[in-house]
């Protein structure tokens, strides 16, 4: 997938990210306000202490101390800083960065990197201090010439992960209320495991609600009304909202052709996605993506 040119981030060379597949680097001592809104094509972890409001999906997390935070590239979020004295690190690292089989899981399966857990950990004194520690590693290592450093920063990341979950475990190990609670938290898990697409070559599988109930071994109308009672929306619209979210990504991120999305979003021709995402966006892809030039 190629990217795109993206917003300038704070202390960030994007070129490193494009050559290595991650960068680490410490906040500057003070930003201007506010950051603005998007996706990016690459994960992030950081310890941050200031002041601040983070828009993360439909969630609104405020930041008055120091924070441990991670974010998901398929999420749209903005941070808006009502102080401009912001301290802290971050690392900004590519899912093929992460290259061994289970490190990807841990990407995939993490709470910390779904949509329905927050985003945004509070820490203690002694947790700032350990934590800040790995970030300050992984930069020292980042700017050295240790000839496999790429493999000690996955470690960090991992270790990074796995003490934030000690920390704070997911949200969605508690009891879901009821059944319908519990098949709609399987089936949005089963949609965002899709994504995001990488590969053009590669179609989506799943894009009906049949396809989903088949894939849950439920009845489908049980899985309509179950969604239906659990979110207020029908199972068709969560799905035509997160193709065209992933289709406005692909547009803006990559330079494929509107041929090749349309292919792997699953439309045998081109027109069928034409009209799809105009039905459900109100634009055309041809249009979004000179927006975006």
């Amino acid at each position: 997938m190629a990217a795109k040119e993206v917003c300038e981030i704070p202390g960030l060379n994007i070129e490193d990210l494009k050559l290595e597949g991650f960068k680490v680097h410490e906040l500057p001592a003070s930003v201007d306000m506010p950051v603005s809104r998007g996706r990016r094509d690459f994960y992030k972890m950081g310890i941050v202490t200031g002041d601040m409001t983070v828009y993360y999906g439909d969630k609104i997390l405020e930041i008055n101390d120091t924070a441990l935070f991670f974010v998901n590239p398929n999420v749209s979020h903005s941070v808006v800083r009502r102080s401009k004295n912001t301290t802290g690190y971050a690392c900004l690292f590519t899912e093929t960065f992460i290259t061994s089989r289970e490190r990807t899981g841990i990407l995939k399966n993490s709470p910390l990197f779904r949509i329905g857990d927050t985003p945004v950990i509070p820490l203690d004194s002694e947790q700032v201090a350990f934590m800040t520690g790995i970030f300050q590693k992984m930069l020292a290592v980042h700017s050295g010439d240790y000839p496999h450093k790429g493999e000690l920063i996955r470690s960090c990341i991992e270790l990074i992960i796995h003490e934030a979950l000690r920390i704070q475990p997911s949200q969605n190990v508690s009891q879901f209320k009821n059944a319908a609670t519990r098949i709609t938290h399987l089936f949005m898990d089963l949609l965002e495991r899709q994504f995001p697409i990488e590969r053009s070559g590669e179609p989506l599988r799943l894009r009906t609600a049949q396809d989903f109930a088949t894939g849950l071994s439920v009845h489908v109308n049980y899985l309509n009304r179950s969604i239906k009672e659990a979110t207020g929306k029908p199972t068709s619209v969560h799905i035509a909202e997160r193709i065209a979210a992933e289709a406005k990504a692909l547009l803006q991120h990559t330079d494929w052709s509107v041929a090749d999305i349309a292919y792997a979003l699953g439309f045998e021709y081109p027109t069928y996605f034409n009209n799809y995402f105009k039905r459900v966006t109100g634009t055309n892809p041809k249009t979004l993506r000179k927006q975006e030039v």
